[in-house]
């Protein structure tokens, strides 16, 4: 029997930001292959990268495993794999040459190898698959042990042959999710994601995918594995997966990992009677479209399935903003969705993006004004990254020489020329949450005074913290002034 060691090249310990936080989640698009390959007949095993100080230590694995084939198979879920950060790429070509020196087949799926095949290749990958991996992943196992050495039949692929780039056409994505097999989750140390998830929330969350792909068409949005198809499981195989989740692991909540979440028609109202048919109860966080959110419908159906939180990419309080980069949506929605789901019991919670080209000191301050009305659960903010293959990349391509990448997720920098310095946009990041969290304590204490009677010591303390975070926004405000006028 044919053995696969599998891995990504997600490292938490390389990215500082993330480590603190301390809420990892398992590479779900990694044991979703081995699990396709298990059942067909190979022996799959996990280096699990996200808790590894080292890729050397790769070397006992594979001493271990002796695999036939080392796969680099990043988690297609995660926006941090989107991301493809300098750390994470440079540590997977370490872990390349480590495998070939033990005579594996080196494959590699990632968003990044997607884009840098021919850089990949020339770092030791023997193949890289292109778009969703799993079926030309088992085609190309096949063949190679079948002793055949003629690739070019394999949708998906890209290789070198005799020196030269070979690349084949592309694959089709996998209409019926329901036919894939459900995760490995045995390979995965479930008790160390547990116990750090404990240590740093409190809760233990798991996360799942519903669906593959995003049909809405927002111009600096990649997506170099499930393009624009949008695929869903259906509600009955994701419960059936919900069920033996909580009967293996007792997990307190779930990450709906996917682009969209619910977007088939009467998908989330079938899915919630589901759950209450089989008495079951969860709590869960997704990533949805304001749009999507301003129907009360779906809106009260996430409710009675367990959503506590959803995250949408508001990104700017500008609607010429949201127009340039195709968004689809209006601030009406954004705030009717708001509305909505806090009528409703749900956290809203903000995707915000700051850089965007042709944005000026009008729009950011209609984008503070707008998180400072619509007081969002939680915001997330970032700075416009270009990811190839998106019209924004091809827009701004021609400034990035230098860098094109982020080493890790809080580096923050702007890699493109634009109305203000990087160095504003830094500052305007700690400005924005330092201004929200004064309008968030603000609220509390207006609260506080209109009802004393439901104060507690976090009603009290947040309330209190308004002492703290006025002077601090001011304090970053001015900072921000300054760079402005520079």
């Amino acid at each position: 029997m044919k053995s696969i060691l599998f891995s990504h090249s997600y490292f938490l310990r390389f990215d500082p930001k993330q480590w603190q936080i301390g809420q990892p989640y398992a590479p779900l698009g990694t044991i979703y292959a081995a699990a396709l390959m298990r059942e067909n007949n190979y022996a799959v095993s996990l280096f699990d990268t996200m808790f590894v100080s080292d890729p050397e230590e790769l070397k006992p694995a594979l001493a271990q495993s002796k695999p036939d084939f080392f796969v680099v198979y990043d988690d297609g879920f995660n926006y941090l794999t989107k991301m493809c950060l300098t750390n994470m790429r440079e540590a997977a070509f370490s872990m390349f040459k480590m495998a070939k020196a033990e005579g594996c087949t080196v494959i590699v799926s990632s968003s990044d190898s997607t884009d840098r095949y021919e850089q990949y290749l020339n770092e030791g990958a023997d193949f890289v698959i292109i778009g969703e991996a799993e079926q030309t992943l088992l085609e190309l196992t096949n063949h190679i042990e079948n002793g055949l050495s003629d690739f070019d039949s394999i949708k998906g692929l890209t290789y070198l042959k005799d020196g030269k780039l070979v690349k084949t056409l592309g694959r089709s994505v996998l209409k019926d999710l329901d036919s894939l097999p459900l995760p490995a989750w045995d390979l995965v140390d479930i008790d160390q994601y547990r116990q750090t998830w404990l240590k740093h929330a409190g809760y233990f969350s798991i996360n799942m995918g519903t669906t593959r792909g995003c049909p809405f068409k927002c111009n600096w949005c990649a997506k170099p594995i499930y393009g624009n198809r949008y695929n869903s499981r259906s509600p009955e195989n994701v419960v059936t997966e919900i069920k033996l989740l909580k009967e293996l692991y007792q997990m307190d909540h779930i990450w709906f990992c996917d682009d969209i979440f619910g977007l088939k028609p009467g998908w989330v109202k079938e899915f919630s009677q589901l759950l209450l048919k089989e008495n079951i109860e969860i709590r869960f966080k997704i990533q949805s479209r304001a749009d999507l959110l301003s129907d009360e419908d779906t809106v009260e159906a996430l409710a009675a399935s367990g959503c506590e939180n959803v995250w949408i990419g508001a990104e700017s309080g500008s609607q010429q903003i949201l127009d340039a980069m195709d968004k689809g949506i209006s601030i009406a929605q954004i705030r009717e969705a708001t509305q909505l789901m806090k009528k409703h019991g749900i956290k809203p919670s903000f995707f915000i993006q700051f850089g965007y080209p042709g944005e000026l000191k009008d729009d950011i301050q209609l984008t503070i004004n707008m998180i400072n009305e619509l007081l969002p659960f939680e915001i997330g903010i970032s700075v416009s990254y270009p990811l190839p293959g998106t019209v924004f990349y091809d827009r701004v391509k021609a400034d990035l020489k230098k860098k094109t990448n982020w080493t890790d997720s809080d580096e923050m920098a702007l890699m493109f020329s634009n109305t203000f310095p990087p160095s504003y946009y830094k500052q305007l990041h700690k400005y924005v949450h330092q201004n929200y969290h004064k309008h968030l304590a603000k609220n509390s204490l207006v609260k506080l005074i209109s009802n004393p009677l439901s104060a507690n010591f976090k009603s009290i303390r947040k309330a209190a913290s308004v002492l703290y975070h006025a002077p601090a926004t001011m304090i970053e405000g001015m900072k921000l002034r300054k760079l402005e006028e520079a």
